[in-house]
């Protein structure tokens, strides 16, 4: 009888190549983890990027009114998005539901939140102290989740949170001691809690964007509604000074291509498939690693305290996030 078994390759070599090719197979697992590894990195990234936000306010603060810094990224942002979204045929909204929703999230994520901060860190208010404000974020979105969207905060969630408030505090005591935000007066702190309660608001509205929504096109709205309304506040008042500074132009590059389309886009992800108040709880990062770059930049001191509020606040969020 002819035998049709593969030339060369006896029953003794198959037993033993194929044990062997077996245990070769697992070698190639963590090129399928990688999207789980960039996807565990995006909340770290995106803190790091969103507190550049405080330091680029500062850093063009002498060089160019808020509003009028803002109109300016606003704008360059949306046509970004605009370009970003016609070279990959993102899918646009056909319903006026959709723009409004667009719209309206622009308003009070772009528009009033970071209009609220530039307005108050032109007026002199520390980047550390409008961080800690508007970090009140997570106290809020936690407060308000299950009345408005069913989502229920566990107990580990509300220790974390609390946890991560402490050691924000403690990162900005220092600047609370020498009293250098009571002497601007209530003005730009009050500024900061209603950038606060638009950004809690626009995070919750966030959650219930129907699956079906392209963020890049969705993205693209928001700035235009962003726009939309510091605009107007631009035009009637301030003045419109642009004194074409190297560091008014690296600020405005950074906004618009890290901080806008990247810091958004890492955001609205994390948001459409995560608890709003975990997500939130990345917050707390902020003031330290606004901190951290102040020292860096700026040569702001980095005391003891400070250094014991960054590890409080990293664990803060480690136990929310996991809660």
């Amino acid at each position: 009888m002819a035998d049709h078994r593969r030339p060369g390759l006896s029953r003794w070599g198959a037993s033993c190549l194929l044990p062997a090719m077996r245990r070769q197979a697992p070698t190639l697992a963590p090129a399928a983890d990688a999207p789980n590894l960039l996807a565990q990195a995006t909340p770290l990234l995106f803190v790091v990027i969103w507190a550049t936000g405080f330091v680029v306010a500062r850093l063009v603060a002498p060089h160019i009114e808020p509003l009028t810094f803002l109109t300016f990224r606003f704008t360059l942002t949306a046509i970004a998005f605009a370009a970003l979204c016609t070279a990959t045929r993102a899918k646009w909204s056909a319903t006026w539901q959709g723009w409004a929703f667009a719209l309206g999230t622009g308003v009070l994520m772009q528009g009033i939140y970071l209009g609220g901060i530039f307005w108050a860190t032109h007026r002199g208010l520390p980047a550390s102290v409008a961080a800690l404000i508007t970090g009140l974020q997570p106290l809020a979105t936690a407060l308000l989740a299950f009345p408005l969207l069913g989502e229920q905060v566990s107990r580990r969630r509300w220790l974390g949170i609390v946890t991560g408030f402490v050691g924000a505090i403690l990162v900005i005591a220092p600047t609370l001691a020498q009293g250098a935000a009571s002497r601007l007066g209530l003005g730009p702190i009050l500024m900061c809690l209603a950038s606060m309660l638009a950004i809690t608001a626009a995070t919750l509205v966030q959650k219930r964007l129907p699956a079906t929504t392209d963020l890049r096109t969705h993205a693209c709205g928001q700035f235009i509604g962003g726009t939309a309304f510091v605009a107007p506040l631009a035009w009637f008042t301030e003045r419109g000074v642009f004194d074409n500074d190297w560091q008014l132009w690296v600020g405005l590059a950074w906004g618009v291509l890290a901080l806008s389309v990247g810091a958004s886009l890492l955001l609205l992800t994390p948001i459409r498939r995560r608890a709003v108040s975990g997500v939130a709880s990345l917050f707390y990062l902020v003031p330290p690693v606004v901190a951290l770059m102040a020292l860096v930049l700026f040569g702001d001191e980095l005391g003891t305290v400070q250094i014991v509020g960054m590890v409080v606040a990293a664990i803060g969020v480690s136990v929310a996030s996991r809660g």
